[in-house]
């Protein structure tokens, strides 16, 4: 193969980008110059105030709601040379009427971005399409592929290199590959057949050194035959410095052909706007499936589409499950995140999990309509998250079953009441711990219990009165009066087990209820305040269990 003719770099064009953009990643508001205005590269925010735009997308990163603060900044991008300005979905559905008409004051293209995805997603757009643009189409391997993506481009190279072809994203995962000879050898066909390279064949690499000389070289890499194992050309895919995956070619049956190491090191630039597309679309499809899961969960936005990203339909009972760990202003660890998550999934493959920053939250079909399933699993992620090395405490509470996944938001929150209950009794527990998991059923007089407490707390907190003062006065002091009536009610009135479980005399805790009622001339005997010091009570204990805020 003689030494190809490559066309100079091409500038993408806004048109591209679009049509680049197949997940919808960025909405068109209007281009008042036209589509086919140039897209050179991305521009953050303000990353350099002197900096010019020209040809470039700037992310309004930061930008405030404020039109006519934005209407400025439209107006500031353009002097600057931008092509398209590129502001977040408030929600709204357009931008502000002042936004819109600077941009089409100044012929600046403007565009939103959508609402499940991150800054992230339209820079890795821009960036691959910018990389696709870039490849130039006057060679005969570009040529060939044009449009046809990694499994044409892997046919292609089969056919320049003589050889069996394999392209794979960085954990191994086969993206796309050439046809399979009745010559290939078993690990190809192991390979793919799984869809990825074995596990004891990535190890074997592993320790042979391969893999490491893939991450670090810049040239193609042979590998000799070895038994049945035949010769082999790999080549890393890369953008700039960043390791996007690799391209495999094994000579089955014969030899190479001679300008096999110069395809594939062309090939290898060729595949960088497709691996970096593969990347944008499995990272834009999990923040998208997040995206719905949360607004199905809180009941925000269009209930059906989210549902239908979900992959769900109206029929289908659900159940929500909610793990919570022990201090809610930590984050919810990675490691014990994902071991709850694969055994959700583990236990139904159509389950759905979210991780907010100190809860995990499970979206369990249950075809059956049973509460069962649910308090299966609630089971089985308390026992997990017990049996974790240096995980924290975990309480599993699972909501009961709804007709629809568009009722999930009422067993969203009956679930997080019924964690809320299962640390409330383990905090009031004098012996052995109760269980870390409960359907709702298993704490419904407790779940009624915080639900009243819930409808009296704006009350408790706007109206005064000698037991509200008792109470403020003695948390600024480290709470031993609340600590000392919390367990004499819970013991009913019974002084020597109240003070056993506070590990004091009894006469000590004679002495606290006496302060009580002489400092702040609260009568315990009295059924109206006793209601109202048990209420306060369970407020107060209920804040300090929770952090401040809903579990």
């Amino acid at each position: 193969m003689t030494e190809p003719t490559r066309d100079a770099p091409q500038d993408a064009t806004l048109r591209q980008v679009l049509a680049y953009d197949e997940d919808g990643v960025l909405r068109l508001v209007l281009a008042p110059s036209g589509s086919d205005v140039p897209v050179r590269g991305v521009v953050i925010g303000d990353e350099d105030a002197t900096r010019p735009h020209q040809g470039h997308v700037v992310l309004g990163v930061g930008l405030t709601s404020d039109a006519n603060a934005g209407a400025e900044r439209v107006r500031e991008v353009a002097r600057r040379g931008a092509s398209a300005l590129v502001l977040r979905d408030d929600g709204e559905g357009s931008p502000a009427e002042e936004i819109v008409a600077a941009a089409r004051e100044t012929g600046l293209a403007l565009l939103v971005r959508a609402g499940w995805a991150d800054w992230a997603d339209a820079v890795e757009l821009l960036r691959s399409a910018c990389a696709y643009a870039a490849l130039g189409t006057g060679e005969r391997l570009v040529g060939d592929i044009a449009g046809g993506g990694l499994a044409v481009l892997a046919a292609e190279v089969a056919r320049h290199c003589g050889a069996s072809i394999t392209v794979e994203d960085t954990r191994f995962r086969v993206l796309a590959h050439s046809a399979t000879g009745p010559d290939a050898d078993p690990v190809r066909r192991s390979t793919i057949l799984g869809g990825k390279v074995p596990d004891w064949r990535v190890a074997e690499l592993r320790r042979a050194g391969l893999v490491r000389a893939l991450w670090s070289a810049r040239d193609v890499i042979h590998r000799a035959a070895d038994g049945d194992d035949p010769e082999r050309l790999i080549v890393a895919i890369r953008s700039g410095g960043e390791m996007l995956g690799s391209i495999w070619a094994a000579a089955d049956g014969g030899s190479f052909a001679p300008e096999a190491p110069e395809a594939l090191r062309r090939a290898a630039e060729v595949a960088v706007p497709y691996l970096l597309q593969h990347r944008l679309r499995v990272g834009s499809d999990r923040r998208r499936e997040e995206h719905a899961l949360r607004g199905l969960l809180a009941g925000e936005g269009d209930r059906s589409s989210h549902m239908w990203s979900l992959g769900l339909t109206p029929e289908t009972p659900c159940a929500v499950l909610v793990a919570a760990q022990e201090d809610s202003a930590a984050p919810f660890p990675e490691r014990t995140f994902q071991a709850l998550a694969l055994q959700s999934r583990a236990h139904r493959s159509a389950a759905r999990c979210v991780r907010e920053s100190h809860r995990l939250t499970v979206l369990l079909p249950v075809p059956d309509g049973q509460d069962r399933d649910a308090a299966w699993l609630a089971r089985d992620l308390a026992a997990l998250a017990a049996a974790l090395p240096d995980a924290p405490r975990v309480w599993v509470g699972a909501g009961p079953v709804v007709a629809s996944p568009l009722d999930a938001v009422s067993s969203a929150e009956e679930a997080r009441l019924v964690v809320r209950a299962l640390r409330e009794r383990e905090s009031r527990a004098a012996g052995e711990p109760p269980a870390r998991h409960a359907g709702a059923a298993d704490v419904r007089q407790s779940v009624a219990v915080l639900r009243v407490l819930d409808a009296v707390r704006p009350l408790w907190e706007r109206h005064g009165g000698p037991v509200h003062d008792m109470v403020a006065a003695d948390l600024a002091t480290g709470g031993e009066l609340v600590r000392s009536l919390t367990a004499y009610l819970d013991a009913a009135g019974d002084v020597p087990r109240a003070a056993r479980r506070l590990v004091l005399h009894p006469n000590t805790l004679r002495y606290r209820l006496k302060r009580v009622r002489e400092r702040f001339g609260l009568d315990l005997d009295d059924p109206d305040t006793r209601l109202i010091v048990t209420l306060a009570m369970r407020l107060t204990t209920s804040d300090d269990i929770s952090g401040g805020e809903p579990i």
